[in-house]
C-alpha cells in the first residue's frame, strides 16, 4: 500500500497522566502503520516543534523501539546523558534493556522522524523519572501506577 503523509490524520493527544501532558505539547503523531494496516509492528511519522519532547523517558518489557531521524536535530536522551542525532542517524532500544530514552528536541527548528516499535502483548512501560508505569488494560486504554503498583490518579 502506497501512503501519501498529507492523507494521514494527525494526533496531538496524550494518554499520560495530566500532570505530564505539557512535555510532549508539540509532538504529532502520525500512524503510518495503521493506515498501512500493519498488525505486528507499528510506524509513526512524528513532528517534533522547538521545546518539545517524544515522550516521557521510559523503557518497554516487552516492545522493541527504533528511531531513524528523517530532519532536524533531536536530542536523545539515556541513562548515559545526551547525544544529538541528525538526519540519517538511527537509535534502537531492545526489549527489556532497562535504560530509559526520550527525544528532545532542543533546537529552534522542526525534528521529524519515523519510529518503529512491535506489538507485542502484555508489555510494560517503565518511567525511571517519573516514577510511572503504564500497562494495556483488558480494555484495551493505558492504564498508569506508581512504581509501588498504586493506581495513578490523573
Amino acid at each position: 500500500m502506497i501512503i501519501n503523509p498529507e492523507n494521514v490524520p494527525s494526533r496531538t493527544t496524550s494518554t499520560y497522566p495530566d500532570k505530564f501532558k505539557p512535555m510532549v505539547f508539540g509532538r504529532v503523531k502520525q500512524a503510518l502503520g495503521n493506515t498501512a494496516g500493519l498488525k505486528n509492528f507499528g510506524v509513526n511519522l512524528v513532528t517534533l516543534s522547538p521545546g518539545s519532547s517524544s515522550a516521557l523517558r521510559h523503557w518497554h518489557t516487552q516492545q522493541d523501539e527504533f528511531i531513524y531521524i528523517i530532519e532536524g536535530e533531536a536530542t536523545l536522551v539515556t541513562d548515559t546523558g545526551a547525544q544529538i542525532l541528525i538526519p540519517g542517524m538511527m537509535a534502537g532500544f531492545p526489549a527489556g534493556e532497562e535504560d530509559g530514552h526520550q527525544l528532545v528536541n532542543r533546537s529552534h527548528e522542526v525534528v521529524i522522524y519515523l519510529e518503529i516499535g512491535d506489538r507485542t502483548a502484555d508489555d510494560q512501560v517503565y518511567y525511571p523519572d517519573n516514577y510511572l508505569i503504564a500497562k494495556r488494560g483488558t480494555n484495551g486504554h493505558t492504564i498508569f501506577t506508581h512504581q509501588d503498583g498504586t493506581l495513578y490518579d490523573s
